[in-house]
C-alpha cells in the first residue's frame, strides 16, 4: 500500500524516533524511505551592509546548513541500509518549514509522511506553532504522527 515514506528530521531527539519508527515501517511495509532535512535561508542584509559581505554570509550559511543536512542524511541513510531498506536523502533551504514538506514530499513521489510532534498542547501551540498542523492541514498525502 505505502512504498514511498518521507521523513523530515532536523536533528533533535524526536529526530531519532521518526527515524527509528520510519525505518521500521518501512522494513515491514517493503517500503522505501525519503528522508528530509529543511533548513533556514539565509538572513536578509541589514541595513549598512555591504553586497560583498551580505554575500560571503550567505555563501557561509548554506556551506553550513548544506553539511549540517548531509551530515544527518548520511546517518539517516546508514541506519537503513542496515535494515536493507532503500533511501533517498532531499534537503532544501526554505523560509516555509511547512510548506517545504509537502512540496517535496509531493514532488518525490512519497505516498506517506512521518513526523513527530513536540506535543505542546494548545498553549505551547500558541507561543510556537505547530508544524505537523500545519502539514496535515496542506498537504493531500497521509499523515502519520509520532509522540
Amino acid at each position: 500500500m505505502f512504498k514511498n515514506l518521507f521523513v523530515p528530521i532536523d536533528g533533535s531527539a524526536l529526530s531519532e524516533r521518526a527515524m527509528q519508527t520510519s525505518i521500521a515501517l518501512a522494513k515491514q511495509l517493503g517500503a522505501a524511505i525519503t528522508g528530509f532535512v529543511v533548513e533556514p535561508d539565509a538572513p536578509l542584509p541589514t541595513p549598512g551592509v555591504q553586497m560583498s559581505q551580505y554575500e560571503r554570509s550567505t555563501a557561509a550559511h548554506l556551506e553550513k546548513t548544506d553539511t549540517h543536512a548531509r551530515k544527518l542524511l548520511t546517518a539517516f541513510e546508514a541506519r537503513a541500509a542496515e535494515s536493507g531498506v532503500p533511501f533517498t536523502g532531499l534537503h532544501a533551504n526554505a523560509t516555509g518549514v511547512d510548506q517545504a514538506i509537502v512540496e517535496q514530499a509531493e514532488s518525490a513521489g512519497c505516498d506517506m509522511i512521518v513526523m513527530v510532534t513536540h506535543g505542546r498542547g494548545t498553549f505551547g501551540e500558541l507561543l510556537f506553532g505547530s508544524h505537523t498542523k500545519t502539514v496535515l492541514s496542506h498537504s493531500k498525502l497521509p499523515l502519520l504522527v509520532l509522540h
